[in-house]
């Protein structure tokens, strides 16, 4: 196939888990023999064209003028898309699927189906009012309605979780068979070789204290709160443990000051970005890594601390849920409930022939569903039933246009298998209405 994927984030640019989701997808679909195009933003000195590996990554910059605010910063996004699409389109020819990452690029993808007639699947990766438990305002209400449109314009709609398949088709009703959950992966060899190097461990805590870790964006919704509120609970059972947590995002300085409230300043790192070599090393070096999102449409941090071989404690919301089984290969919380997280971090420092049988089941999980390889297949099933939804509607399409030709004259036509006479009499709507099986009566007979 040839694939055309829509994000508005690639490595080196990363703002999310978007980046790496269409980086190794991308990646492994090239492997595959597919070829795949990545139209993306440039950001920093990165090449306005790349040949990544065998993925082609197009860059584009916005205009040279100063966006009012994000919305307006996204929709130039999106006109600078279309306008590289054209040219990928003009000097490699047309493209068999376009893929479109989230509603920062729904406007591209529109206009990009409808222009050169393409099949459409977008990959709704987080909802707006699932980031902030509903719709408050009129920005969360475009981007809503921005998401609603993108759900509307795909023929199928891919999302990482059964927990995101009920949100999409609540939230824009998009029929349930046409929303696939197809979970994010990660490469299974990412920690392959990759031993604990102490130095750098040292970096963050004495030999014999245990690391307690968090990676991720810096925001209300990942529950940095409360891992921080039940860290003194934790602290008074386990007094040798270090906290360290990474990423970067607008609730630091928030954070820091909750920190200090709570007298947690010599027992709390906040590391900032960690690139992947720093990443992998403290994966390597923690003890138990927790995630306790208050939303969260999937987790990718959670494989990666279970792959790392590290006890695995997540609250029991979204796609956390599904992927960790509790007391099996990692431990639940409830979200948004400090005691309950403390429990269950506690069990973990307490117990560790529990993390060791944890964690051997949590590596084999994760070998063995969240792998690309069996991840992308899915994916190109999906792919494969929208280009047949795409031919199916074409011919639907000349069907109908031979019927409004017949409709003049007064033909008899065949119908979904049936003789049907459509005369002068017939309107529009009853021709539409004989693609229905069930509807094919309303034809009038003149």
């Amino acid at each position: 196939m040839k694939i055309m994927m829509l994000s508005w984030e690639y490595p080196p640019r990363i703002v999310g888990g978007i980046a790496r989701v269409v980086h190794d997808l991308s990646h492994t679909f090239a492997k595959q023999g597919h070829e795949v195009h990545v139209i993306t933003y440039q950001e920093g000195d990165t090449k306005e064209f790349e040949k990544d590996g065998d993925v082609f990554v197009h860059r584009v910059t916005n205009y040279p003028i100063n966006a009012n605010n994000f919305i307006d910063w996204v929709m130039q996004l999106n006109f600078c898309m279309v306008e590289k699409a054209a040219d990928v389109i003009k000097e490699y020819g047309k493209f068999n699927i376009v893929h479109a990452h989230d509603w920062l690029v729904a406007y591209a993808a529109r206009a990009i189906k409808k222009t050169y007639k393409l099949p459409l699947v977008a990959t709704i990766h987080a909802t707006e009012s699932g980031r902030n438990r509903g719709i408050h305002n009129s920005s969360q209400g475009y981007v809503n309605d921005v998401e609603w449109m993108l759900t509307y314009e795909a023929s199928n709609v891919i999302c990482n979780s059964m927990f995101m398949k009920n949100e999409i088709k609540n939230l824009f009703g998009k029929p349930s068979e046409n929303v696939f959950v197809v979970p994010n992966g990660i490469n299974v060899n990412k920690f392959e070789g990759k031993e604990r190097d102490w130095d750098f461990r040292r970096n963050y805590a004495a030999d014999y204290e245990k690391i307690i870790f968090f990676a991720g964006r810096i925001v209300n919704e990942k529950g940095i709160q409360v891992l921080l509120n039940a860290a003194p609970k934790i602290l008074a059972n386990y007094p040798n443990v270090k906290f360290v947590i990474a990423g970067r995002g607008p609730c630091l300085d928030e954070l820091k000051g909750l920190t200090s409230y709570l007298g947690l300043d010599n027992k709390v790192y906040f590391t900032g970005y960690l690139n992947d070599v720093q990443i992998t090393k403290m994966y390597k070096a923690i003890d138990i890594a927790t995630f306790p999102s208050l939303y969260e449409p999937f987790g990718i941090v959670a494989l990666e601390g279970m792959l790392a071989g590290a006890a695995t404690v997540v609250s029991d919301t979204g796609g956390l849920n599904e992927i960790i089984s509790h007391g099996i290969d990692g431990m639940k919380s409830y979200a948004g409930n400090p005691n309950s997280l403390a429990d269950s971090i506690l069990e973990c420092l307490f117990d560790e022939k529990l993390c060791e049988r944890m964690s051997k089941k949590a590596h084999e999980k994760v070998v063995s569903e969240f792998n690309w390889d069996t991840i992308s297949k899915k994916t190109i099933d999906v792919y494969k039933k929208t280009i047949a939804m795409a031919k199916a509607d074409s011919k639907s399409k000349v069907k109908l246009s031979s019927l409004a030709t017949a409709e003049s004259m007064g033909t008899a036509v065949e119908v979904n298998g049936r003789d049907t006479t459509i005369t002068t009499g017939t309107t529009d709507k009853e021709i539409q209405a004989l693609h229905n099986p069930v509807r094919q009566k309303l034809v009038k007979q003149s």
